[in-house]
Parts: C-alpha cells; structure tokens; sequence
C-alpha cells in the first residue's frame, strides 16, 4: 500500500478566503486549453484568431460550470432536487457533473458558433483536443481533495483516503481517470487531430474514447453512496451516462469519414 500525500486541499488562505487546489486545477485547465488553442489558431490558415479562441474559452468555461452543476444535480440528486428545488444553487456544497458539463458546453459552443457564424462542429472539432488538459486537472483536484476514490482493493498501489470513513485501502481512481481522460485522451486527439480532418471525426473521437475510459474506470471506482449501482450488480450512473456518448462518438467518427466534408470556417 502507498501512504496518501498529506496535501492540503486549501491551497491559500488570506482571512476568511480559501483557495482550493481544486479550483486552482481549474484555472490551470483553462489556461491550458487558451495555450494549446493558440497555437492550433496560428496553423489554422486564418480561420481562427487569438480573439476567437479567448472567447471560445470563456464560453466553454460558463459551460462548465453551470452544466456541470445543473447536470450534478439532476443526473445525481434528482429527488433531492424535487424536495427542495434550492439544492440548485448550493454551489458551496459542491457537485460537479462532467456529463452536465458536456452539455452545458456545447450549448455554449453553439452560442459561439452562432456569433462568429462558423458550423457548430466545426467549434468542437476545434476545441476537442485541449478539453483533456482540463480533465486531466480536475482529476488531479479531485485527488488532491481526497474525492471520488475507488473501491476497496489489495493491489499494491492501493491508498487510504483521509475522508474515507471506513479508512479502506482503496484504488486511486483520480489518478486513474488522470492518465486516461487528460493524458491518454490528450495524446490520441493531438495526434489525430495534427492534420485537419473531415468535419466530425475529431469530436466524434472525442466522445468514444473518453466514454470508452470512463466505462472502464468506474468498474473500480466507488459508486455514489446515495445512488449505487443501477443493474446487474456493476451498471452505474457513469457508465450509463457514458454510453450514449460511446455511440454517438463512433456513428459521427463514421458518418465524418464517409461525407468527406472537410471545415470550411
């Protein structure tokens, strides 16, 4: 078993302010998908500038955050929700959703696409390569906090999550789910998307494989406590969630190599 890094999940504190790590992650996850964007809009033979990209991430972060939240509340505290609609904007409580936060994305990337008149996945096919730098980030935060563990295990890796109130050796699935949706997924896209590719295939990609990853990481992961396993005694709320995004990222993967169209704004 490996002792967990005594870390302190408050990375500053000035008064009654703290910082989490958790949301210093964030930051760096953004910042890092502005860098990556940058440098993609100067190969981009004009069809996307610093202006763009800036906007892009603003956008794609105000996604996020209330996709995330709004998609948490109603994917995993739905009858909490309905006794007491307010859970909603306890943001304080925590509670972030990546499936809700998809969403809440590309409702804001279409919001972008419709401003700069350019085709919706054509944005995402943009875009899609810098999210897993944000990912990877979360994950780590999540690790950090001490959130999120996986199940009770003997492998060697194993660790006792301070939060844990049954101080079980535990996978480490943050830091699983680190080295498969941020640097895994980053590699794939990166690589895939180096020479321009038809339009939805990159996005398309995007969607399988982190579904694929994500799939495979909640057979270890711990499942919500209030929530469990939904089927046959291993189906939970993740996978089901990332199902859909399995199909659909295949079927536009097909669909963009057979159409051939390649992005024209």
């Amino acid at each position: 078993m490996i002792s967990y890094p005594d870390i302190d999940p408050i990375a500053i504190s000035l008064g009654p302010i703290s910082v989490h790590w958790y949301g210093i992650m964030y930051l760096l996850g953004f910042g890092g998908a502005y860098l990556l964007g940058l440098y993609r809009a100067k190969l981009s033979n004009g069809l996307w500038t610093p202006e763009m990209v800036s906007d892009a991430i603003f956008y794609g972060a105000m996604g996020v955050v209330l996709g995330g939240r709004i998609g948490y509340v109603l994917f995993y505290q739905f009858s909490e929700f309905l006794a007491n609609p307010v859970i909603m904007v306890r943001i304080w409580e925590g509670g972030m959703s990546f499936h809700g936060g998809l969403l809440g994305v590309i409702a804001a990337m279409y919001l972008f696409a419709r401003r700069y008149n350019k085709h919706l996945v054509d944005v995402t096919d943009f875009l899609a390569p810098f999210v897993p730098v944000g990912l990877g980030a979360g994950r780590i935060g999540n690790f950090i906090g001490g959130e999120l563990w996986g199940k009770p295990t003997d492998v060697s890796w194993a660790m006792v999550f301070p939060n844990d109130p049954y101080q079980l050796a535990r996978h480490p699935s943050q830091l699983y789910q680190f080295a498969l949706e941020g640097v895994v997924l980053f590699t794939i896209l990166w690589f895939f998307s180096q020479k321009s590719k038809p339009r939805y295939c990159v996005s398309g990609m995007f969607l399988a494989c982190y579904g694929i990853f994500r799939v495979l990481v909640e057979f270890v992961r711990q499942p919500d406590a209030h929530i469990g396993y939904l089927a046959f005694g291993w189906l939970t709320q993740g996978q089901l969630l990332s199902l859909p995004m399995i199909i659909a990222g295949a079927a536009l993967v097909y669909v963009g190599f057979k159409m051939k169209v390649m992005p024209k704004n």
